[in-house]
């Protein structure tokens, strides 16, 4: 595959004892770089098949329709990729830093989504293309934030609230104002425009010094 997404790393996702051929590794990879290309919609299995170097009638033996194969890449991605390596693992690494002050936690957060997107993005394209479509993948993506994010991240604004380091407003309305600033630049950097002629670095120390602009405490 082009892209920096390995299918290794979406067959973790699955349960240990669920385990694919190779011909179903090759068609899930192919799916995985189609679906990102042109949507669920615009896809089609003759096309994954031809990309797989299968017969497409190999797809409908493991997935009886189109939206298995898609409910197959996804939703082990936001039920066991997102939980743990967006949200669990993510807040242990954000909270055993133990960050000095708001920029350090502000540019280890920035780096640390950039690096995941980065390495991830085909799947994650899918993810936000079609969550619109499917409220299935809605409603695994809101138990995900709620349960496992939300409160923690609330917890360590309001510990930079109360050093006096961050501007008083609602713990849940900094928090919004972090992530759709950072996932903002990330997301139109490696999803919607990845072939313009980005200055990484620079983007990021721009996306910091806003987030520092508007959030420090004067």
């Amino acid at each position: 595959m082009s892209n920096q997404f390995s299918i290794e790393e979406l067959l973790k996702l699955t349960d240990e004892d669920v385990k694919m051929s190779e011909k179903q590794k090759k068609v899930v990879e192919a799916a995985i770089e189609i679906f990102a290309d042109k949507g669920f919609a615009a896809a089609s299995t003759s096309e994954i098949a031809k990309k797989a170097g299968v017969a497409e009638g190999t797809i409908f033996r493991h997935y009886q329709t189109k939206k298995d194969l898609l409910f197959s890449i996804v939703m082990p991605t936001i039920t066991t990729f997102i939980a743990p390596f967006l949200v669990r693992n993510f807040l242990q690494d954000v909270t055993k830093q133990n960050h000095q002050d708001l920029e350090q936690m502000l540019r280890f957060i920035l780096e640390n989504r950039y690096e995941f997107i980065k390495k991830n993005h085909p799947v994650i394209k899918i993810l936000l293309q079609e969550v619109f479509f499917h409220e299935e993948f809605r409603g695994e993506l809101r138990k995900v934030v709620l349960e496992h994010a939300v409160e923690k991240l609330k917890q360590l604004i309001t510990h930079f609230q109360e050093k006096g380091e961050m501007v008083e407003m609602p713990p849940e309305t900094v928090l919004r104002m972090i992530i759709t600033t950072i996932m903002g630049f990330l997301i139109g950097r490696f999803i919607i425009m990845p072939d313009l002629d980005w200055d990484d670095e620079a983007e990021k120390e721009y996306t910091i010094q806003f987030l520092l602009h508007g959030l420090m405490k004067r």
